[in-house]
């Protein structure tokens, strides 16, 4: 979610909803300083996850909420350095990625069970989460990386998507323990499954790196992730 400023007392978020993908909502009055609308401003936080009754028109490019109210209280997220950083660079890398407004169900229950595994989740887990998200956002948007880490085919291609025997002729590729990390990591189903995976600070840096590089690969005019800088430097 995102949000910016709409006259004298209202905002506009950009929201990813389960029936309609991404879309702009004004949402009126929230700003105002009254003891109906007090607090009202946070219930748009960035990975807010909001029950929301809408007016929706396909004609229209700006929509209206009607009534909203929380659908997950957080009791960490919005409070820990780490996980507010890794919720923010989940939310960052939506808004770079998601280009249209199409409704995918699935990406929407994976943006919710991921914001919820970073609240409650074990240290390990919301360290590794990054890596995990970006490679299953690759699925669900249509590149997914193919096939696994072997002794047959040890180098992962980032510009094919897909493990090979050889090196290509393009610098875009990983390869020896990052790239069987990679492999480890894409082919996990369920999160807690990231308690077992033992990374320090430096190998995930790099791994997120590459991450990056494969999306801007993939997405065109996918830009910089801001919140990365931050993110590399709290995840140890």
């Amino acid at each position: 979610m995102r949000t910016v400023k709409y006259g004298d007392t209202s905002i506009i978020a950009t929201v990813y909803t389960e029936l309609f993908g991404v879309q702009a909502y004004i949402v009126k009055g929230v700003r105002q300083s009254s003891k109906k609308t007090q607090g009202k401003a946070s219930y748009f936080q960035p990975s807010a996850i909001l029950e929301m009754e809408v007016y929706h028109n396909e004609m229209k490019h700006l929509q209206f909420v009607k009534e909203y109210q929380w659908n997950y209280l957080y009791e960490r997220l919005l409070f820990d350095v780490v996980r507010n950083a890794v919720a923010s660079y989940v939310i960052e890398l939506l808004l770079h990625s998601l280009k249209e407004p199409e409704a995918n169900p699935e990406l929407f229950y994976l943006i919710e069970d991921t914001l919820k595994q970073i609240d409650r989740g074990s240290d390990t887990l919301v360290s590794n989460l990054p890596i995990y998200f970006t490679l299953h956002l690759s699925s669900e948007l249509g590149f997914q990386i193919q096939g696994e880490y072997t002794v047959a085919t040890p180098v992962l291609d980032l510009q094919q998507g897909f493990f090979t025997e050889s090196i290509p002729s393009h610098p875009y590729y990983i390869e020896g323990a990052l790239s069987q990390t990679i492999s480890q990591i894409n082919a996990i189903q369920f999160y807690n499954e990231l308690d077992n995976i033992k990374l320090n600070r430096e190998v995930r840096r790099q791994l997120l790196q590459y991450m990056q590089q494969y999306f801007a690969l993939h997405i065109h005019d996918f830009g910089e992730i801001r919140s990365m800088v931050v993110l590399q430097e709290i995840l140890s």
